[in-house]
């Protein structure tokens, strides 16, 4: 039976940098896709859910941490080779990058997450996608920005 058009669609996912005390919250993930890697919090956006609200909600799911969206941070392209996809596709992501601070809770694994830690944007050496650090680096840049400004 072929496959539809809307079944090789990508998704809309959410991606949170949170920071804390000059420090990024960093998951290990649990499930596929990069399941075992190190990376931001954030899933799918639900029907319904806005930018920020899947960002709150996944953070919370992910973590048990109340987060604040402050502003979105890029957009980035994740896709996946390999699977029964067109083109030899698994995974195909549109990531909408947020920024975030922290505002209450400790971080615990939770959902899909394998484990969590709150990172040394300096360290990031247990990352294995590029486009992580380049996220989190415009992420350290914009929350100087703003505390520069006075936000």
């Amino acid at each position: 039976m072929p496959v539809s058009d809307a079944e090789h669609r990508p998704l809309v996912g959410v991606g949170v940098v949170v920071w804390r005390a000059g420090r990024v919250l960093l998951v290990k993930r649990g499930r596929p896709p990069r399941m075992g890697s190190w990376g931001l919090p954030g899933g799918r956006q639900e029907w319904g859910e806005t930018v920020f609200q899947a960002a709150v909600r996944e953070v919370a799911e992910e973590t048990g941490l109340a987060v604040e969206p402050l502003d979105i941070l890029t957009v980035v392209d994740s896709i996946t080779p390999g699977g029964d996809g067109p083109g030899g596709i698994a995974y195909h992501y549109t990531l909408v990058e947020v920024l975030a601070r922290w505002v209450s809770g400790e971080a615990v694994a939770a959902d899909d997450a394998l484990e969590v830690r709150w990172a040394d944007p300096d360290r990031l050496d247990m990352l294995d996608w590029d486009k992580t650090a380049e996220v989190i680096a415009l992420g350290r840049a914009r929350m100087e920005a703003r505390a520069g400004e006075g936000a």
